[in-house]
């Protein structure tokens, strides 16, 4: 499965320069799971959210993107500090014996109306997987040349085609990613198509869906019937996995299935130990449905490659907030081909689950810009964990209260 292995964002909201992981052919490539925690307002909802408008630019062109109500337009979206483009700097392979790959798009208004500028893919010669990245796509508003196969411009004996794009407001790869001749651009495309970000909304799982097997879970959870339906019915060892799971975690839950009510609706069945009769999905606590929709998402016979989690304790236990986090790490640190997933939260016992290598701290320095480092990076922090004290704990002490900007 792809993995991000590094990202650049320059000029979005607060972010005007942050950098993840590895870029090019550095060190220190992004791991498995990818936490980020700090006060409010110092980025990690935008950080998030830059995902999503990078999947939506995609998905949707670049005007959609930046006119999503929460988004406000472009002139909302670029620092309000910056005069030049929104940037992105992707860094990733396909698979663990790939070539990696750096995509990168710039992002500005035209006349009025937000555009892609740049557009550059690029990557290591064949046979390297390290060295100098050459271009295989490279676009100015549209305009420019891209190399088909696997070849890339100083390949010997590469040629290129020369390409005109009708419109400037819709990404390269969203046009070259459906043709057959550029199997690595295709692949990009099907990669960020398939990010996945969780807006898990306990109020809209609780709605009543039409009966009818859905494969994936959407971002607020109002199918999350739906998925049950289809696990229950197409991959049974893995919902009795989730069951089993969630039995362990939640005591008393003996058992969860889905009935049609006699308007064509479909409802959630939670049978309890020492009940008589079943509680509904209406009636069950925030907490309980959030775990169980977490671990459905993490059971997904077609995992995305790659999903956001904001702030998933909300509404949990303490107990279980720990419990989650290490149910998440069990499950991206499986091998190469599982999911990565990049979370924020507020909470020290989710922190307390995880290692400083996996936690990013960000905070806003004196000028209202948002600077992010490792808390692996951080001496103080790595002396303490030598001596067991959890990380979560060191965070509440204010162990990582180091300013940046001093």
């Amino acid at each position: 499965m792809a993995r991000l292995l590094g990202l650049r964002i320059q000029n979005y909201k607060a972010l005007a320069d942050v950098t993840l992981g590895r870029i090019g052919y550095g060190e220190g490539e992004l791991s498995s799971l990818c936490c980020f925690i700090g006060p409010n307002g110092s980025g990690k909802s935008t950080l998030l959210d830059a995902f999503g408008f990078m999947a939506d630019c995609l998905r949707e062109g670049i005007e959609a993107a930046c006119d999503k109500p929460h988004r406000g337009g472009f002139a909302s979206l670029r620092n309000q500090d910056a005069t030049g483009s929104i940037r992105f700097d992707l860094y990733y392979r396909e698979s663990p014996k790939s070539r990696p790959i750096e995509y990168s798009f710039s992002v500005a208004e035209l006349d009025g109306v937000p555009v892609v500028v740049e557009e550059t893919l690029r990557q290591s010669l064949k046979g390297k997987r390290h060295g100098p990245l050459y271009p295989f796509l490279r676009l100015e508003k549209g305009q420019g040349q891209v190399w088909a196969g696997e070849s890339t411009e100083d390949e010997e004996g590469a040629t290129s085609l020369d390409i005109q794009l009708d419109d400037v407001g819709r990404l390269g790869i969203t046009t070259l990613g459906q043709l057959k001749d550029h199997p690595r651009i295709v692949d990009l495309r099907t990669y960020i198509e398939n990010w996945y970000l969780s807006y898990f909304v306990p109020e809209a799982a609780r709605s009543l869906p039409p009966v009818g097997a859905q494969r994936h879970l959407n971002r607020t959870g109002e199918n999350l019937a739906n998925v049950v339906q289809y696990l229950e019915r197409s991959h049974p060892e893995r919902f009795q996995k989730v069951l089993d799971r969630i039995a362990r975690k939640i005591p008393g839950v003996r058992s969860i299935k889905h009935e049609r009510s006699p308007d064509g609706r479909l409802l959630l069945q939670f049978n309890e130990q020492g009940y008589k009769d079943p509680f509904y999905q209406q009636s069950m606590s925030d907490g309980t449905l959030k775990m169980f929709a977490y671990l459905l998402l993490l059971e997904d016979p077609e995992p995305f490659p790659l999903i956001g989690i904001e702030e998933p304790e909300n509404g949990l236990y303490h107990k279980l907030v720990e419990s989650l986090a290490r149910e998440l790490v069990h499950h991206a640190e499986q091998g190469q081909d599982r999911t990565q997933l990049f979370i924020t939260t507020h909470s020290p016992y989710f922190v307390d689950a995880l290692s400083p290598a996996q936690v990013w701290l960000m905070e806003k320095d004196e000028n209202g810009k948002t600077q992010v480092r490792r808390t692996a990076d951080i001496p103080i922090v790595k002396a303490m964990i030598e001596e067991d004290i959890p990380l979560g704990s060191l965070w509440y002490s204010n162990h990582f209260d180091e300013r940046f900007g001093r």
